[in-house]
């Protein structure tokens, strides 16, 4: 059965709401603007470009926030007005260039990294978001040297000695990955990233102390349980199964909407013979992941094992429905009918 691996390079992102002030009566939106601009944050940032239009430093504010609001697409629109307001800014360009990134047009967020690069060679943003775009296209000279130009200016630079480390990650090389991540760590033990990063190399050679990094990375976020998640699959691949169904409840305690640890709950309790506990979970990630098909898959092998034929075949139907390649629930389809 699958289990929910973890994944290797965390993204961390997000955004509080923030309380509209004025007795909860929402500002005038302005005319033709999307209703998110209503946000007291951005209706704010709004307001102020409409009573200076030239100001190409609020448009990048604004940009900055809807980015983080995960609206691109306005954030793009506000980068760009910055830039053909001021272009001498070279942050202006990098946000560019990384959110064509984040986007994956590789080709379209070169140019603009380059251009942040050419108006100031000292800009250390500038030099590591290109140096990130190098790694993904598995270009480790050149991101070698992006980030060497950003220790050489300053040699407590955090992020610069993490992206080492993913780069020789990446490269099979765990003695000098460990090394650079630790040494992220010492210049910033609130770099979560890179204690992560090592409970996961630690994890994959089955070393406890990967608990420990899991730990303090939760330690310095509690809102992301993906930590607690890490330490479950660390004690599921060795077969403390209750320790692991520790891990995972306690993610599903505070994140009721955590997937993988529901399904390695309910995979859990499916070998240890538990099948209407494991039924359960895969009921409720049919809820919260409704197009899942191994959902409904799974719930439907649970349905056959209680002797539920009918509904058995319902649900490897609906998973075929949503994954018309899904040869399990085929086969399972095909064996719970000529029952």
């Amino acid at each position: 059965m699958k289990y929910a691996w973890i994944r290797y390079f965390i993204l961390l992102t997000g955004v509080g709401l923030l309380v509209s002030c004025s007795g909860g009566k929402k500002p005038p939106l302005p005319e033709g603007l999307p209703e998110i601009f209503s946000r007291p944050d951005l209706s704010e940032l709004t307001g102020r470009i409409a009573r200076d239009t030239g100001n190409a430093g609020l448009y990048f504010q604004r940009g900055n926030v809807l980015h983080k609001l995960k609206q691109d697409s306005l954030a793009l629109d506000d980068f760009m007005k910055a830039v053909s307001l001021d272009s001498s800014k070279a942050g202006y360009y990098s946000a560019i260039g990384e959110l064509l990134f984040e986007h994956k047009d590789i080709s379209g967020s070169v140019s603009w990294f380059q251009k942040a690069i050419e108006l100031d060679p000292e800009d250390p943003l500038a030099h590591l978001k290109f140096a990130k775009m190098l790694i993904y296209t598995e270009d480790y000279p050149k991101a070698f040297k992006e980030i060497n130009t950003v220790l050489r200016q300053d040699v407590y630079n955090p992020e610069g000695y993490f992206l080492k480390g993913i780069i020789y990650k990446n490269l099979k090389d765990t003695v000098k990955a460990i090394s650079s991540f630790q040494t992220s760590l010492n210049t910033d033990p609130r770099y979560r990233d890179a204690a992560i990063q090592l409970g996961q190399i630690y994890a994959a050679k089955k070393d406890p102390l990967a608990l420990s990094y899991y730990e303090n990375a939760f330690r310095m976020d509690t809102t992301d349980v993906f930590p607690l998640f890490a330490k479950g699959v660390f004690f599921q691949q060795q077969d403390r199964l209750e320790q692991a169904k520790e891990q995972y409840r306690s993610c599903v305690l505070r994140d009721n909407q955590y997937a993988d640890a529901i399904y390695n709950l309910a995979f859990i309790y499916m070998d240890q013979d538990s099948v209407e506990k494991a039924f359960r979970h895969f009921d409720l990630l049919t809820k919260i992941t409704p197009n899942d098909a191994e959902a409904y898959y799974n719930r439907g092998v649970c349905h056959e094992m209680m002797g539920r034929k009918e509904d058995a075949i319902l649900d490897y139907k609906q998973a075929l429905n949503f994954d018309k390649d899904y040869a399990e629930a085929r086969d399972a389809l095909k064996r719970a009918e000529k029952k």
